[in-house]
């Protein structure tokens, strides 16, 4: 299996969703990415303290037909070496180490709230992923259809 973390299409910048556990909103997001822009774009993620995938997060994915549940939690910093051409922090911790680490990478700021600090029954944290899931589409889609700026993709 090759390594995601190095993978670079000639063709295709590498976008990489930052948050702090690389466990929700991140994988959503690279999900997210990788099915509405093809290969436009290669979609990556990573957290500054990866905690491993959230089942809750797989579980909402597949209702819509996008499967990450073979995904791995990546630290930010085993890209170091081989950064991604834009990075897009999904938190505000996030957005901090973005500013803090250096590196060439252009960054955005996309901030959702954590549906993994959500409490309740099993259905209302379900729906508050499904939010965050639904959100996170939409902004992609409009990046998107903006031209992907800073990337300037064409659709």
């Amino acid at each position: 299996m090759m390594d995601r973390r190095m993978l670079r299409d000639v063709d295709s910048p590498r976008v990489l969703f930052l948050c702090t556990g690389n466990s929700c909103r991140s994988q959503m997001a690279e999900g997210w990415l990788r099915q509405l822009a093809g290969d436009r774009i290669s979609a990556l993620s990573a957290g500054t303290d990866p905690v491993g995938l959230n089942p809750r997060a797989i579980q909402v994915m597949s209702e819509v037909g996008i499967d990450i549940a073979n995904h791995t939690s990546d630290a930010f910093s085993e890209f170091d070496d081989n950064p991604p051409d834009l990075v897009i922090a999904v938190c505000d911790r996030a957005a901090k180490a973005c500013r803090e680490a250096s590196g060439s990478s252009r960054t955005l700021c996309w901030i959702f709230p954590d549906p993994a600090h959500c409490e309740g029954t099993d259905e209302e944290i379900l729906a508050e992923f499904r939010v965050v899931r639904d959100d996170i589409r939409a902004r992609i889609e409009s990046w998107l259809a903006e031209g992907a700026v800073p990337l300037a993709i064409s659709s």
